[in-house]
């Protein structure tokens, strides 16, 4: 396992992030600790969690697996969704962030989150407002350095600016969707995390499974989210989704890689990236991401790979002056 330097946050991160979604939903506590295991073993120091999963049952396993080895470990979780029926037990105002990191610091079991997301945008919060309650969280010494998840570039750009203004802790790691598959993240997140040196933790470098080998224009499982979840589905139903993992799996195949590893070797690849965050139901089905590290990624592989999906078009529209 080798460590990347996340951002200009000074810290070191494994080139993996396990992603803990399943914990206390898919996977069983049992389960969650023989994937934890799993992830140590293979070198993994970078565990990444949010509140909403499993409705804070995610955070409680988690918080007893690491608590013997807390300081050895980067440890992220995010707030923003739901946590009760109460209409103000959401978003991005002050009073849900600093009550929703005490919980959090509750279940996990530690003083200090590494890194909090923002789990989502909120239209109806003032950004100064949200920003301000992180300033605090990171002044009081319960959250170490400030991310953003499903944000936007113009949004990261806008609270780096405020952030700049006030002499604010920035952000300064961000967790965008990026995938074979999805790839709308190249267009500006990556330009712009580049230029401000941000980290960058994509997830679901497997397309919810998609690129899993299990489907193709005529192959479905019997199980798996894309097939049971309804915003899986909308997310991955285009047509030519399932001709390029059909496609994928071939190629995967013919050069005697899994499809998973090679989804998420592929994912990595991108310079902007510091680490994909890899997840799993059980041991089974880890094993392929774990061994995507194995994988060399040659510039032409990556290009030939790429070559499969569609590549999004440029942030302006003079196509004719990129390069």
């Amino acid at each position: 396992m080798k460590f990347k330097w996340l951002g200009r946050t000074g810290l070191q991160v494994s080139q993996l992030c396990f992603g803990t979604m399943s914990f206390g939903g898919d996977a069983s506590e049992e389960e969650s600790a023989d994937m934890y295991k799993a992830c140590r073993n293979a070198g993994i120091n970078f565990f990444d969690c949010a509140d909403a999963y499993s409705r804070g049952k995610a955070e409680t396993i988690l918080g007893k697996l690491i608590r013997a080895e807390r300081d050895e470990l980067i440890i992220t979780s995010k707030c923003f969704n739901p946590m009760a029926d109460d209409m103000n037990a959401r978003g991005g105002n002050r009073r849900h962030i600093l009550s929703a990191v005490e919980a959090s610091l509750q279940r996990l079991g530690t003083d200090r989150l590494d890194v909090l997301f923002m789990h989502r945008w909120d239209d109806n919060v003032p950004l100064e407002e949200t920003l301000r309650a992180l300033e605090k969280l990171v002044s009081d010494g319960k959250v170490l350095y400030l991310g953003a998840s499903n944000w936007a570039a113009w949004q990261i750009s806008k609270a780096l600016g405020i952030s700049e203004r006030n002499c604010w802790p920035r952000i300064d790691v961000i967790q965008p969707m990026y995938s074979l598959v999805k790839r709308q993240s190249e267009v500006e997140m990556f330009p712009m995390a580049i230029a401000e040196e941000l980290g960058v933790i994509t997830y679901s470098p497997v397309g919810g499974g998609l690129l899993s080998g299990k489907y193709g224009v005529k192959t479905r499982p019997n199980a798996g989210r894309i097939m049971t979840n309804k915003e899986y589905e909308k997310r991955y139903g285009e047509e030519w989704v399932f001709e390029t993992a059909e496609n994928f799996t071939a190629l995967a195949n013919k050069k005697g890689h899994h499809p998973v590893s090679l989804a998420v070797a592929w994912a990595a690849a991108h310079p902007a990236v510091t680490c994909p965050i890899i997840g799993a139901r059980n041991l089974e089905q880890l094993e392929p991401s774990l061994t995507s590290i194995e994988i060399d990624m040659t510039d032409a592989l990556h290009e030939e790979i790429a070559a499969l999906s569609r590549t999004p078009p440029p942030a302006t529209d003079r196509r004719e002056e990129q390069v």
